[in-house]
């Protein structure tokens, strides 16, 4: 068995030459930035975490957990494209560094490849795999469409925002995670427990993500805080700010969503202070810890000696900053 750090080497080795000796370089070059730039590899490292709690050979499945890896950059180099984002991860999006055309056709080579390592599973295992893959990767779309769709409303609810980040960010750790199990020949009962564990975690990590773009230490979340608030960006907090204020409070906030020119810096502030107000971060933090909670149920319900899900619940306590 590997710990998650062992098993996030041997998944940053295998990226480092998953298009190896394939031409075009103006092609597979900019496939290659976009999976060297970092990143914590959650997903590869749910998966071969998720197939070791039945199995104790996880290399086995190198190839798939680095398919959903190359997946996860495909649409996060594709996200960027549409946002016309400067920077990930402190470097130059590939639309900047190289142009859109380019940033489109590695991108879409980028899918392929994730589908070619996906398919280098146990032939047996092909169908439920690809099948579960696939579905994975449409409803990804199906929020990334809700995401974009919310930018141009202004009745967006909590339960519509809560189903938007299940698809765009939730099915992806899920599916990791039940993959993991498949390739394992897990009890297909541990295998749906799994991927609603992965799923009521993603809920609270992307929660927890719009919690921090708000409330965090820029040093340690790693990029400058107040992004969604500059942008509008219907987020739970929002979303619930603009429900739960009174006429006063929703008149502040709708003045600095509606304002066309402004400070960064002095909105930030303010909404931030309105969001105080109204008990915003309080009742954030409870969602997060509601979903954290959930989550919890469907990991006890997993057959599998407590000892056998040490290291992988350790490695979602650190993910998500608490204790189970």
């Amino acid at each position: 068995m590997l710990n998650a750090n062992e098993i996030l080497q041997k998944v940053n080795e295998c990226l480092d030459i998953i298009s190896r000796g394939r031409e075009p370089e103006t092609l597979y070059e900019p496939i290659r930035y976009v999976l060297s730039i970092g990143g914590k590899r959650i997903r590869p490292v749910l998966m071969m975490l998720t197939y070791e709690l039945f199995r104790d050979d996880p290399e086995q499945i190198m190839m798939p957990a680095c398919a959903i890896e190359t997946y996860h950059n495909y649409t996060l180099l594709h996200d960027d494209l549409m946002d016309n984002a400067d920077l990930r991860r402190g470097h130059q999006t590939v639309h900047k560094k190289w142009d859109a055309n380019t940033a489109i056709l590695s991108g879409d080579s980028m899918l392929v490849l994730a589908y070619q390592r996906m398919a280098q599973c146990a032939p047996d295992k092909l169908k439920p795999v690809l099948d579960l893959f696939s579905q994975t990767a449409l409803e990804i779309g199906e929020g990334q469409q809700y995401d974009m769709d919310f930018e141009h409303r202004n009745d967006v609810t909590e339960a519509e925002y809560i189903e938007m980040i299940r698809l765009k960010t939730s099915v992806l750790l899920a599916c990791s995670m039940k993959i993991g199990a498949i390739l394992a020949d897990a009890p297909a009962g541990d295998a749906e427990n799994l991927y609603k564990f992965g799923e009521q975690v993603g809920l609270a990590f992307q929660l927890q993500d719009d919690y921090l773009d708000v409330y965090g230490d820029p040093s340690v979340f790693g990029k400058a805080i107040g992004g969604d608030i500059v942008s509008n960006k219907k987020t739970y907090m929002l979303i619930n700010a603009m429900n739960r204020a009174d006429e006063k409070q929703r008149a502040r906030l709708s003045g600095w969503i509606d304002a066309r020119e402004f400070d960064a810096g002095e909105k930030i502030a303010a909404v931030r202070a309105l969001y105080d107000e109204i008990g915003i971060d309080r009742l954030a933090q409870e969602k997060i810890n509601y979903y954290f909670e959930q989550s919890r149920k469907y990991i006890d319900a997993v057959n599998v000696a407590e000892e056998r899900k040490a290291e992988l619940m350790s490695y979602v306590s650190r993910m998500m900053k608490r204790n189970y």
